[in-house]
């Protein structure tokens, strides 16, 4: 590689979602797979081709907990994308916040090895840069 060319990183484009509840509740999953394995995480996955981030983020959410919401109840936080965020690459990721019933049912699927609520005042160590993503979401 010459000094004017420049190396092409791969980028993997993710969504993650916080899910609240009225009572300051958080819906985190349990993971079921490496990196982080049993950790908990956010819900939230990879944007499929021809999806918007907004759409994933909807998606992964019923997928890994049986919640359902209309896209256009997701609100963006922002956009994370710190080179070192994920062990497996490059992942770029645009979050979303919404609130949920506290009585909704979660049921744990796809990549979630189980799913629950967690008070905001007794959460357990987040995988990744979720502590980070939790934390905008619930400043104001």
């Amino acid at each position: 590689m010459t000094e004017t060319e420049t190396e092409i990183e791969a980028i993997r484009y993710t969504a993650d979602v916080v899910a609240l509840t009225p009572a300051r509740e958080v819906l985190l999953i349990q993971r079921r797979w490496p990196p982080h394995e049993g950790a908990w995480a956010l819900p939230g996955g990879h944007v499929d081709p021809g999806e918007t981030s907004r759409a994933a983020a909807a998606r992964e959410l019923a997928e890994e907990t049986g919640v359902t919401v209309p896209t256009d109840a997701l609100r963006q936080i922002g956009v994370w994308d710190a080179p070192d965020r994920d062990p497996r690459g490059r992942y770029v990721t645009v979050a979303y916040t919404v609130v949920v019933s506290t009585g909704t049912v979660i049921t744990a699927g796809d990549d979630a090895r189980t799913a629950r609520l967690w008070p905001l005042n007794d959460l357990p160590p987040l995988a990744f840069d979720h502590a980070a993503i939790l934390n905008a979401a619930t400043a104001s």
